[in-house]
Protein backbone atom coordinates (compact mmCIF):
# COMPACT_ATOMS: atom_id res chain seq x y z
CA UNK A 1 0.00 0.00 0.00
CA UNK A 2 1.45 3.29 -1.36
CA UNK A 3 1.07 5.72 1.16
CA UNK A 4 1.52 9.89 0.40
CA UNK A 5 1.53 12.85 2.67
CA UNK A 6 1.02 16.44 1.73
CA UNK A 7 2.88 19.21 3.08
CA UNK A 8 5.83 16.53 3.96
CA UNK A 9 8.20 18.95 4.90
CA UNK A 10 6.12 20.72 7.44
CA UNK A 11 6.18 20.50 11.36
CA UNK A 12 3.58 17.79 11.59
CA UNK A 13 4.40 16.42 8.13
CA UNK A 14 7.98 15.44 9.11
CA UNK A 15 7.04 13.64 12.00
CA UNK A 16 4.41 11.77 10.30
CA UNK A 17 6.76 10.81 7.66
CA UNK A 18 9.58 9.72 10.73
CA UNK A 19 7.15 8.09 12.63
CA UNK A 20 5.59 5.88 9.34
CA UNK A 21 9.10 5.03 8.20
CA UNK A 22 8.96 2.82 11.79
CA UNK A 23 5.99 0.65 10.75
CA UNK A 24 6.09 0.71 6.88
CA UNK A 25 8.87 0.71 4.10
CA UNK A 26 10.50 3.60 3.19
CA UNK A 27 9.74 2.54 -1.03
CA UNK A 28 5.75 2.53 0.19
CA UNK A 29 5.69 6.48 2.02
CA UNK A 30 5.64 9.36 -0.72
CA UNK A 31 6.13 12.79 0.19
CA UNK A 32 4.35 15.29 -1.36
CA UNK A 33 5.91 18.81 -1.33
CA UNK A 34 5.90 22.25 -2.89
CA UNK A 35 9.66 22.52 -3.20
CA UNK A 36 11.48 18.65 -3.51
CA UNK A 37 15.08 19.78 -2.84
CA UNK A 38 13.58 20.85 0.86
CA UNK A 39 12.45 17.07 1.37
CA UNK A 40 16.17 15.55 0.15
CA UNK A 41 16.36 14.58 3.97
CA UNK A 42 13.33 12.58 4.51
CA UNK A 43 14.59 9.52 3.18
CA UNK A 44 11.35 9.26 0.90
CA UNK A 45 10.30 9.49 -2.58
CA UNK A 46 9.29 12.82 -3.05
CA UNK A 47 7.01 14.37 -5.67
CA UNK A 48 6.23 17.64 -6.48
CA UNK A 49 2.95 18.82 -5.33
CA UNK A 50 1.54 22.44 -4.79
CA UNK A 51 -1.90 22.63 -3.38
CA UNK A 52 -2.74 25.58 -5.64
CA UNK A 53 -1.29 24.07 -9.01
CA UNK A 54 -3.83 21.81 -10.24
CA UNK A 55 -1.64 20.39 -12.95
CA UNK A 56 1.04 19.21 -10.44
CA UNK A 57 -1.57 17.05 -8.73
CA UNK A 58 -2.44 14.03 -10.53
CA UNK A 59 0.44 13.30 -11.76
CA UNK A 60 2.31 13.10 -7.64
CA UNK A 61 -0.43 11.56 -6.68
CA UNK A 62 -0.17 8.48 -9.50
CA UNK A 63 -0.10 4.94 -7.70
CA UNK A 64 -1.27 6.29 -4.37
CA UNK A 65 -3.60 4.00 -2.43
CA UNK A 66 -4.35 6.24 0.70
CA UNK A 67 -3.09 10.02 1.64
CA UNK A 68 -2.91 11.95 4.44
CA UNK A 69 -4.17 15.49 3.42
CA UNK A 70 -2.40 17.81 5.74
CA UNK A 71 -4.50 21.20 5.73
CA UNK A 72 -2.70 23.92 4.09
CA UNK A 73 -1.07 26.65 6.52
CA UNK A 74 -2.89 29.68 3.66
CA UNK A 75 -5.71 30.41 5.74
CA UNK A 76 -8.29 31.50 3.48
CA UNK A 77 -7.12 29.93 0.34
CA UNK A 78 -7.59 26.59 1.94
CA UNK A 79 -11.22 25.95 0.76
CA UNK A 80 -10.05 25.99 -3.16
CA UNK A 81 -6.86 24.03 -2.43
CA UNK A 82 -7.95 21.33 -0.66
CA UNK A 83 -10.63 20.99 -3.18
CA UNK A 84 -7.97 20.78 -5.77
CA UNK A 85 -6.38 18.03 -4.05
CA UNK A 86 -9.11 16.14 -3.28
CA UNK A 87 -10.59 15.94 -7.02
CA UNK A 88 -7.06 15.00 -7.85
CA UNK A 89 -6.78 12.06 -6.12
CA UNK A 90 -10.41 10.98 -7.63
CA UNK A 91 -8.87 11.15 -10.88
CA UNK A 92 -5.84 9.03 -10.05
CA UNK A 93 -7.87 6.75 -8.39
CA UNK A 94 -6.79 7.17 -4.17
CA UNK A 95 -8.55 5.02 -2.29
CA UNK A 96 -8.70 6.80 0.61
CA UNK A 97 -8.31 10.65 1.98
CA UNK A 98 -7.67 11.28 5.53
CA UNK A 99 -8.02 15.02 6.57
CA UNK A 100 -6.41 16.56 9.41
CA UNK A 101 -9.83 19.09 10.33
CA UNK A 102 -9.72 21.18 14.00
CA UNK A 103 -11.65 19.99 17.01
CA UNK A 104 -15.69 20.11 16.41
CA UNK A 105 -15.45 21.33 13.42
CA UNK A 106 -19.27 21.16 13.02
CA UNK A 107 -20.01 23.53 16.01
CA UNK A 108 -16.92 25.11 16.83
CA UNK A 109 -16.69 28.96 16.99
CA UNK A 110 -13.17 29.31 15.80
CA UNK A 111 -12.51 30.91 12.59
CA UNK A 112 -10.51 28.54 11.70
CA UNK A 113 -13.28 26.36 11.51
CA UNK A 114 -15.12 27.58 8.40
CA UNK A 115 -12.60 26.39 5.75
CA UNK A 116 -12.75 22.76 7.20
CA UNK A 117 -15.93 22.66 7.50
CA UNK A 118 -15.91 23.08 4.30
CA UNK A 119 -13.29 20.68 3.06
CA UNK A 120 -15.24 17.91 5.09
CA UNK A 121 -18.34 18.76 3.22
CA UNK A 122 -16.37 18.16 -0.43
CA UNK A 123 -14.68 15.07 0.88
CA UNK A 124 -18.13 14.03 2.10
CA UNK A 125 -19.26 14.35 -1.42
CA UNK A 126 -16.31 13.24 -3.30
CA UNK A 127 -17.21 9.42 -3.31
CA UNK A 128 -13.86 8.58 -1.93
CA UNK A 129 -13.03 6.94 1.45
CA UNK A 130 -12.27 8.67 4.00
CA UNK A 131 -10.94 9.54 7.68
CA UNK A 132 -11.81 12.55 9.13
CA UNK A 133 -8.70 13.52 11.96
CA UNK A 134 -10.48 16.71 14.01
CA UNK A 135 -7.30 17.85 15.55
CA UNK A 136 -7.07 19.88 18.83
CA UNK A 137 -4.75 22.36 19.88
CA UNK A 138 -0.87 21.73 19.38
CA UNK A 139 0.56 22.08 22.86
CA UNK A 140 3.67 23.65 21.22
CA UNK A 141 1.16 26.68 20.13
CA UNK A 142 1.44 27.59 23.79
CA UNK A 143 4.75 26.19 24.94
CA UNK A 144 6.78 27.94 21.95
CA UNK A 145 6.11 30.96 24.34
CA UNK A 146 7.56 29.67 27.17
CA UNK A 147 10.77 31.61 26.66
CA UNK A 148 9.49 34.74 25.78
CA UNK A 149 7.24 34.45 28.95
CA UNK A 150 10.26 33.87 31.22
CA UNK A 151 12.11 36.73 29.70
CA UNK A 152 9.16 39.15 30.12
CA UNK A 153 7.62 38.14 33.72
CA UNK A 154 4.58 36.58 32.64
CA UNK A 155 2.56 34.83 30.41
CA UNK A 156 0.02 36.28 28.62
CA UNK A 157 -3.54 35.40 26.62
CA UNK A 158 -6.88 36.03 26.45
CA UNK A 159 -8.20 32.95 27.60
CA UNK A 160 -9.49 33.47 30.94
CA UNK A 161 -10.03 30.52 32.64
CA UNK A 162 -11.01 28.03 29.72
CA UNK A 163 -9.78 24.75 29.68
CA UNK A 164 -7.32 23.87 26.98
CA UNK A 165 -6.94 20.20 25.61
CA UNK A 166 -4.25 20.05 24.07
CA UNK A 167 -1.86 17.58 22.61
CA UNK A 168 1.90 17.92 20.92
CA UNK A 169 2.07 17.47 17.45
CA UNK A 170 4.03 14.20 18.07
CA UNK A 171 0.92 13.10 19.50
CA UNK A 172 -1.31 13.33 16.53
CA UNK A 173 1.48 12.20 14.29
CA UNK A 174 0.55 8.99 16.29
CA UNK A 175 -2.98 9.36 15.43
CA UNK A 176 -1.70 9.82 11.63
CA UNK A 177 0.26 6.74 11.61
CA UNK A 178 -2.06 4.69 13.41
CA UNK A 179 -5.02 5.64 10.93
CA UNK A 180 -3.17 5.37 7.78
CA UNK A 181 -1.39 2.03 8.24
CA UNK A 182 -4.89 0.17 10.58
CA UNK A 183 -7.85 -1.19 9.88
CA UNK A 184 -11.91 0.36 10.57
CA UNK A 185 -11.20 3.53 10.23
CA UNK A 186 -13.29 4.15 6.73
CA UNK A 187 -15.61 7.15 6.53
CA UNK A 188 -15.25 7.64 10.38
CA UNK A 189 -14.65 10.65 11.91
CA UNK A 190 -12.35 11.56 14.95
CA UNK A 191 -12.35 13.95 17.96
CA UNK A 192 -8.73 14.34 18.79
CA UNK A 193 -7.37 16.08 21.99
CA UNK A 194 -5.30 15.86 25.17
CA UNK A 195 -6.02 13.70 27.88
CA UNK A 196 -5.19 17.01 30.27
CA UNK A 197 -6.68 20.11 30.21
CA UNK A 198 -5.75 23.31 31.62
CA UNK A 199 -5.97 26.76 32.25
CA UNK A 200 -3.20 29.40 30.95
CA UNK A 201 -2.76 30.12 34.96
CA UNK A 202 -1.88 25.94 35.21
CA UNK A 203 0.21 26.40 32.49
CA UNK A 204 2.36 29.95 33.99
CA UNK A 205 1.96 27.81 37.56
CA UNK A 206 4.02 25.23 35.62
CA UNK A 207 5.94 27.38 33.82
CA UNK A 208 6.94 28.80 37.02
CA UNK A 209 7.28 25.35 39.23
CA UNK A 210 9.83 24.17 36.87
CA UNK A 211 12.11 27.81 36.14
CA UNK A 212 11.90 28.60 40.09
CA UNK A 213 10.25 31.47 38.91
CA UNK A 214 7.44 33.41 39.44
CA UNK A 215 5.69 33.60 36.18
CA UNK A 216 1.84 34.89 36.55
CA UNK A 217 -1.13 34.29 34.06
CA UNK A 218 -1.89 37.90 32.29
CA UNK A 219 -5.12 37.77 31.11
CA UNK A 220 -5.92 40.39 28.89
CA UNK A 221 -8.91 41.56 26.82
CA UNK A 222 -8.70 40.35 23.39
CA UNK A 223 -7.49 43.71 21.39
CA UNK A 224 -4.65 44.66 24.11
CA UNK A 225 -3.73 40.53 23.83
CA UNK A 226 -3.41 41.28 20.00
CA UNK A 227 -1.62 44.56 20.06
CA UNK A 228 1.16 42.76 22.28
CA UNK A 229 1.78 39.87 19.77
CA UNK A 230 1.87 42.32 16.95
CA UNK A 231 4.36 44.17 19.08
CA UNK A 232 6.90 41.10 19.10
CA UNK A 233 6.74 40.91 15.07
CA UNK A 234 3.84 38.75 14.65
CA UNK A 235 1.82 39.91 11.67
CA UNK A 236 -1.19 42.12 12.57
CA UNK A 237 -3.78 39.98 11.03
CA UNK A 238 -1.90 36.48 12.56
CA UNK A 239 -1.89 38.30 16.00
CA UNK A 240 -5.80 39.18 15.73
CA UNK A 241 -6.19 35.40 14.46
CA UNK A 242 -4.31 34.23 17.85
CA UNK A 243 -6.24 36.48 20.01
CA UNK A 244 -9.46 35.88 19.12
CA UNK A 245 -8.79 31.80 19.21
CA UNK A 246 -7.87 32.18 22.91
CA UNK A 247 -11.41 34.18 23.52
CA UNK A 248 -12.94 30.88 22.05
CA UNK A 249 -11.08 28.96 24.31
CA UNK A 250 -12.25 31.07 26.99
CA UNK A 251 -15.58 29.96 25.92
CA UNK A 252 -14.44 25.97 25.83
CA UNK A 253 -13.80 25.71 21.65
CA UNK A 254 -10.31 24.09 22.97
CA UNK A 255 -11.89 21.49 25.41
CA UNK A 256 -12.86 18.04 24.84
CA UNK A 257 -12.43 15.14 27.47
CA UNK A 258 -13.41 11.88 25.46
CA UNK A 259 -10.07 10.53 24.94
CA UNK A 260 -10.52 9.40 21.76
CA UNK A 261 -6.80 10.64 20.91
CA UNK A 262 -5.01 8.44 23.77
CA UNK A 263 -7.65 5.50 22.42
CA UNK A 264 -5.82 5.81 18.84
CA UNK A 265 -2.82 5.65 19.76
CA UNK A 266 -2.44 3.18 22.44
CA UNK A 267 -0.97 5.26 24.94
CA UNK A 268 -1.68 8.58 27.29
CA UNK A 269 -1.04 11.75 25.21
CA UNK A 270 1.70 14.21 26.54
CA UNK A 271 1.78 15.95 29.84
CA UNK A 272 1.89 19.41 29.89
CA UNK A 273 4.74 19.46 32.29
CA UNK A 274 6.80 17.08 29.92
CA UNK A 275 5.38 19.61 26.84
CA UNK A 276 7.18 22.67 29.30
CA UNK A 277 10.22 20.68 30.24
CA UNK A 278 10.62 20.20 26.33
CA UNK A 279 10.13 24.00 25.35
CA UNK A 280 12.50 24.63 28.27
CA UNK A 281 15.43 23.14 26.71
Amino acid sequence: MRIAITGATGQLGRLVIEKLKATAPADQIVALVRTPAKAADLGVETREADYSQPATLEAALAGVDTLLLISSSEVGQRITQHRNVIEAAKKAGVQRIVYTSVLHADNSPLSLAEEHRATEADLKSSGVVYTLLRNGWYTENYTGSVHGSVAGGALLGSAKDGKISSATRADFADAAVAVLTGQGHENKTYELAGDESYTLTELAAEISRQTGKDIPYRNLPVADYAAALASFGIPEGFAHGIASWDANAAAGALFDDSHQLSQLIGRPTTPLSTAVADALK
